[in-house]
């Protein structure tokens, strides 16, 4: 156990590190998604978990990769994660997690990685764990292996729409269609097509034994206001309760009112509020 305040974790603490990711499933749900697959040991993966904790307990965790995400982080672990984490160059492309610790986080980090290109302060979590009160549509399906390329296009307008810069300006978007691939392939990613055409996406981008992420909610903008959206959420929500976990959950701008209606009348409840700091 901890001799120290803080330092990297390994895989003799891996009881320890999912005890922490037990008390918060879903802030810590894309933690415990690598930790399933890969354990502890930092050359297995692309990131390593720190852990702080007084005396002989570790009290809360922080996943530095690509994504910095904070899990159980109690004011004192945010000061001594952001001291450490400062005195290195930034290599996360954001900041993900429960608002309070994220925050604080870039606060104290602002300062030592240079401007964010973009910050979220509010970002509602929301969690379902029974299906939609509304019909689910029954044109939404698991997308195919050979759709792959009617798909892309969706997925690229969704990302770029929601992130603000495209996914294909660092490699012409060949990692990214790789993502999309593998999401198709381990049935996770959602469509209703109309002839060839993508009118509505989804994935199931984080998937755990507590819960599973809904990432890439999108409709046409030739499709919006038609009524759609409902009834292909509900089906996805259906389909993921019955096949992937016991719960749904997922962040959505708090700007974004028509999506916040969506998924309350498909009966999401909020679960506290998530921010993201994006570079």
């Amino acid at each position: 156990m901890l001799t120290v305040p803080i330092r990297q974790l390994g895989e003799s603490e891996r009881a320890t590190v999912e005890r922490i990711l037990d008390q918060d499933p879903y802030a810590g749900a894309q933690i415990a998604e690598r930790v399933a697959a890969h354990g502890l040991n930092w050359w297995r993966s692309d990131g390593r978990i720190y852990g702080y904790g007084t005396g002989r307990r570790v009290e809360s965790i922080c996943w530095s990769g690509a994504h910095l995400v904070p899990v159980c982080t109690t004011p004192a672990a945010v000061s001594a994660f952001a001291d450490l984490l400062g005195a290195e160059p930034r290599i996360c492309s954001s900041i993900i997690g429960r608002s309070d610790a994220v925050l604080e986080l870039w606060d104290r980090l602002g300062g030592h990685w240079g401007p964010a290109r973009d910050v979220r302060p509010h970002q509602p979590l929301l969690v379902a764990d029974r299906e939609a009160p509304v019909a689910p549509d029954p044109e939404v399906r698991l997308v195919q292996p050979d759709e792959v390329e009617q798909l892309f296009p969706a997925a690229v307008a969704m990302y770029t729409e929601e992130v603000g810069v495209s996914p294909l300006l660092d490699d012409g978007g060949r990692g990214y269609k790789r993502r999309i691939s593998d999401l198709v392939r381990s049935k996770r990613a959602y469509a209703r097509f109309v002839g060839d055409r993508v009118v509505f996406k989804a994935e199931l981008a984080i998937v755990t034994r507590r819960t599973t992420q809904v990432q890439g909610v999108w409709v046409d903008p030739e499709f919006r206001g038609r009524g759609l959206a409902a009834g292909a959420m509900a089906a996805v929500l259906r389909d993921a309760l019955r096949r992937v976990a016991p719960t749904v959950s997922l962040y959505v701008n708090d700007y974004n009112a028509p999506a916040r209606r969506l998924y309350a009348r498909c009966g999401f409840v909020p679960n506290g509020s998530f921010a993201t700091v994006l570079f």
